[in-house]
């Protein structure tokens, strides 16, 4: 049987070039798997898309309802490259009978990696340090002086793969980390070496607060006011996760009444971000990006790849967002047939 595998035109720039460079997709080749960058470029995939592939590959776009209005048959995978799902419906996908993943595997190293340098880099005032060399203002550097990271306490806010190789990263500056993550059973928190507690609790007690969790209705606006106030005036807060976490308005103000040190973001509210953040000079930006490279897209994308080569061949995916899916006829029997 054939399987045709859908990629999405974001991956491409305006010369047709890969702009992640190699993602894998040579592992379809090797399963045998016809697959193509798709046309059209639009803010959610569209049913004339899910209609004409088997799997879809895809970044950028978002899945909804629409996604599947009127699709007789959808695909049996959708995978996406990257870790966040909050764009993806996963009960049209479940109802569907396709399966969604995700590729925490590819994305654990580099974003870990990628928090540290944004951390460092706040706690080193380096964008600051660039600016004075650019203006010929070695004359103020004395009053930036550095925090150093070396036993300092790190809270994190989600205790989850990332955050676990972020708690491996860290060892060698012997700092203490804690942790709020309800999800987080105490065994492994025990074998990462991080204390569980409250999120209050946390912000009291961390030198810096780093936003590791996933968007949900509980976690959105969960890092306000509220909790920047308890937090120690030399603390500084980082987010690699999604902007809503925090509420970016409580951030603001926190940063300009010296409620806490400053910041570093790669994630906003909105993007591409257009508020008061852009002026603040205790508060370091990256544009979603930080994470972003030749190590993240080969990992995200060879995941991608094995998960699709895994459904063309009958086999369950490893990282699948919406496990009800699994025991729905409508997915079981379209995955039976891959098998025989």
């Amino acid at each position: 049987m054939t399987f045709t595998v859908g990629i999405s035109p974001d991956f491409l720039d305006p010369a047709g070039r890969n702009v992640w460079g190699d993602i894998g997709l040579a592992g379809l080749d090797d399963a045998g798997l016809d697959w193509e960058y798709m046309q059209d470029s639009a803010a959610a995939l569209t049913p004339a898309q899910m209609e004409r592939y088997d799997a879809i590959l895809y970044a950028a776009p978002a899945v909804t309802a629409e996604s599947f209005g009127g699709v007789a048959n959808p695909p049996l995978i959708l995978a996406r490259f990257g870790v966040g799902f909050d764009a993806v419906d996963l009960k049209a996908c479940t109802a569907a009978g396709t399966v969604a993943t995700i590729t925490p595997d590819g994305a654990r190293g580099p974003v870990a990696t990628a928090t540290l340098s944004m951390l460092l880099s706040v706690m080193h005032h380096t964008v600051t340090k660039d600016r004075l060399v650019r203006e010929q203002r070695w004359d103020l550097r004395e009053g930036f002086m550095g925090t150093g990271l070396s036993g300092k306490t790190v809270g994190l806010l989600g205790v989850g793969n990332t955050g676990g190789e972020l708690i491996r990263l860290l060892q060698p500056f012997g700092v203490r980390c804690v942790g709020y993550d309800p999800f987080c059973p105490p065994e492994r928190a025990a074998e990462l070496g991080v204390d569980l507690m409250g999120l209050e609790d946390v912000a009291a007690c961390c030198d810096a607060l780093i936003v590791m969790a996933v968007l949900t209705d509980q976690t959105r606006h969960i890092v306000n006011a509220a909790i920047l106030e308890r937090m120690k005036p030399t603390a500084v807060v980082i987010n690699m996760a999604r902007g809503p976490i925090i509420n970016e308005p409580d951030l603001i103000a926190a940063l300009v009444s010296g409620t806490i040190a400053g910041a570093g973001l790669d994630v906003f509210e909105e993007e591409p971000v257009a508020n008061e953040l852009i002026g603040l000079p205790n508060v370091t930006l990256s544009p979603h990006c930080l994470s972003w490279t030749d190590e993240m897209s080969l990992g995200n994308g060879g995941s991608c790849v094995r998960a699709i080569v895994d459904v063309a061949n009958g086999r369950t995916p490893e990282f699948v967002i919406n496990r009800e899916v699994l025991e729905a006829a409508a997915f079981k029997n379209r995955l039976s047939l891959r098998a025989t």
